[in-house]
């Protein structure tokens, strides 16, 4: 193989792990990863303990506000004191529990799911979440998050198609209040949500605006906290459909005042607690940090600005659901959009092609390690082109090697550019192109890329058992070494580690079949070595895609040697050189340019000769 073709496949494996190593999670982040998993463990030994607040019963009361007579005469000081209960709101996907203090949503539990080790999926926990108003009444400032408000129903669990509501109400005297109106249907995971002010026009200064304060800290559903907070941060959507979001790798501020928003997210990775606006938020005050201090993922803030419609309503609904795309979509407003499916043709790719063929092979009902196959085998099929390609002129190339040596050894190496231009003339003549085995890998790369977002993104995988990986949506460690390894990590992934090795054969064979000799020999080696210790952290079903891939190309260039004929092609070769150039024939513009810069060098080194 020529120092061109070298050239080329060297600088795609350097853009290869360097994009790798771009995405890995920087040191910092590993830092505050352990320290949260140590308080993890802390937690589940008892060392540290949460609130009460988080375990009573529906019925219990939960804080008793002391009597403040001063607050007492303010407006709405009636309010001020009270006990906190909770109230269910139920539906056969997801439990609500309403708190009354605040008459907010104190948390969710998605019934249908468990966190990684099998217990209750709460989204959040409502003694580490705020959700509340706040506005001008009189020379007070009230914020309905610390106030007492009175529901005006029990409990509701719903059931066959009907829906159901509970009303939450802060009251300034009997004919003046706010209500907070929460509706669930019988499936789903949206709530309804509307906030009526009655009779408060002279209460209220600038009643028509009023301020929204949400913050939360989302809990730790998965095994791994670091994979887990890369695809958790805050996403926006504004009224002119452009689909935004904060960080994901550090903590970060963002306030929004050109544009409405249609909806705020809280996501994690595999699930959203989304804020959506029927008739827009104002402005925007968002911020996601990381709280190395709390066994959480991370800590989400928004301040919104809302203006009433003439009826003194804010209507808004909740979503509290998966990160399923199919179920996203359902929801309307471009929830889907806030999943990470990679940047521009990336996002396509995954959008247009992977998810539709992925979605199909979902109806047969296999288990996902078959439709992974699956997936993998009509892929190869329509890269199969590409591949033939790639093969064949390698096989050439390899066939050209001895005339190579030849004009190697004739012309010497201390005129690299005289003997590229004899390589060149070869090329010409045999009618090769040399990066006929690099171009098929090029185009293919940003497939390979794809996936490396698509997999870690797929709800779908989330729990999901196949041979040994008991969950397909993170990595399978059947080695746990207990303190961290330099590279690797603290585990050994061993589907990484089949990948790896089946991409080490497939480097040898593509060796065989090149004739690859000298630094070109060895350089293949390379990269696998280093995507085992970035992808041993990633999701075991993204491994055992690559696998499949490595496998199903050894079957495909087993068949294609069987119908590629080196005698043939060295004869063909021959029969080329023996044809008269075309002056007719028009040079390709990458010919054109590389005939050119060699001209070029040429002539540089005659004048330094001189």
């Amino acid at each position: 193989m020529d120092r061109n073709t070298f050239t080329g496949l060297f600088l795609i494996a350097i853009i290869l792990v360097g994009s790798f190593f771009f995405l890995k999670p920087n040191e910092e982040e590993v830092k505050k990863a352990r320290q949260i998993e140590h308080l993890d463990s802390l937690k589940k030994a008892g060392a540290l303990k949460k609130p009460a607040i988080a375990g009573v019963k529906n019925d219990t009361t939960l804080k008793a506000a002391p009597v403040d007579s001063a607050a007492l005469k303010a407006p709405f000081g009636a309010s001020t004191i009270g006990s906190e209960k909770l109230i269910t709101l139920e539906n056969k996907d997801i439990r609500v529990k309403l708190s009354t203090r605040g008459g907010r949503i104190f948390n969710v539990e998605l019934k249908n799911f468990k966190t990684f080790d099998k217990k209750p999926l709460i989204l959040f926990d409502g003694s580490t979440n705020q959700f509340g108003f706040s506005f001008k009444a009189g020379n007070s400032t009230i914020n309905t998050n610390e106030r007492y408000f009175t529901p005006t129903s029990a409990d509701v669990k719903i059931a066959g198609t009907d829906s159901n509501s509970v009303t939450m109400r802060l009251s300034y005297s009997p004919t003046q209040y706010v209500d907070y109106i929460y509706t669930l249907g019988a499936a789903g995971f949206k709530v309804g949500y509307t906030v009526k002010l009655t009779g408060l026009d002279n209460v209220i200064a600038n009643n028509k605006t009023i301020t929204l304060n949400w913050t939360a800290s989302l809990r730790k559903q998965e095994k791994d906290v670091i994979q887990e907070r890369l695809y958790s941060t805050v996403y926006y959507k504004s009224t002119e459909n452009s689909v935004d979001n904060l960080s994901v790798s550090k903590d970060e501020s963002k306030q929004i005042a050109d544009q409405k928003l249609q909806w705020i997210s809280f996501k994690q990775h595999f699930f959203s607690n989304v804020l959506i606006s029927k008739q827009g938020f104002d402005k925007a005050n968002l911020a996601v940090s990381t709280d190395v201090n709390s066994p959480d993922v991370k800590q989400m803030k928004a301040g919104l600005t809302l203006i009433a419609n003439n009826e003194n309503t804010y209507p808004m609904e909740f979503y509290f659901g998966t990160n399923r795309f199919k179920t996203l979509q359902a929801q309307g407003y471009d929830l889907e959009k806030q999943i990470d499916l990679g940047w521009g043709p990336l996002k396509f790719i995954n959008r247009w092609a992977v998810i539709p063929v992925f979605n199909f092979l979902q109806n047969f009902n296999w288990n996902m390690g078959f439709v992974i196959l699956a997936l993998t085998v009509l892929l190869k099929l329509v890269l199969s082109p590409l591949t033939y390609k790639s093969y064949l002129s390698m096989a050439k190339m390899k066939v050209l090697k001895p005339e190579m040596d030849e004009i190697k050894a004739k012309v010497g190496e201390d005129n690299p550019t005289l003997l590229q231009q004899e390589y060149m003339k070869l090329y010409k003549k045999a009618g090769v192109n040399p990066l006929g085995g690099c171009l098929p890998l090029v185009l293919q790369m940003p497939i390979i890329f794809a996936f490396l977002r698509f997999f870690p993104s797929l709800f779908e995988l989330r729990g999901q058992s196949f041979l040994w990986m008991k969950d397909l949506s993170t990595y399978d460690a059947f080695i746990n070494f207990g303190v961290k390894v330099p590279f690797i990590g603290d585990h050994l992934s061993l589907m990484c580690v089949l990948m790896t090795i089946s991409t080490i054969v497939y480097t040898y064979f593509n060796n065989q079949v090149s004739g690859a000799t000298g630094q070109m020999k060895y350089i293949g080696y390379i990269s696998p070595i280093m995507f085992l210790g970035f992808l041993n952290s990633y999701p075991a079903g993204l491994n055992y895609y690559y696998f499949l891939a490595n496998m199903l190309t050894f079957a495909q260039q087993y068949f294609i040697r069987l119908w590629v004929d080196d005698k043939k092609i060295h004869a063909q070769i021959q029969e080329n050189k023996k044809k008269p150039d075309d002056p007719k024939k028009k040079k390709s513009g990458f010919q054109a340019k590389l005939e050119e810069m060699m001209r070029q060098q040429q002539q540089t080194q005659g004048n330094k000769g001189k």
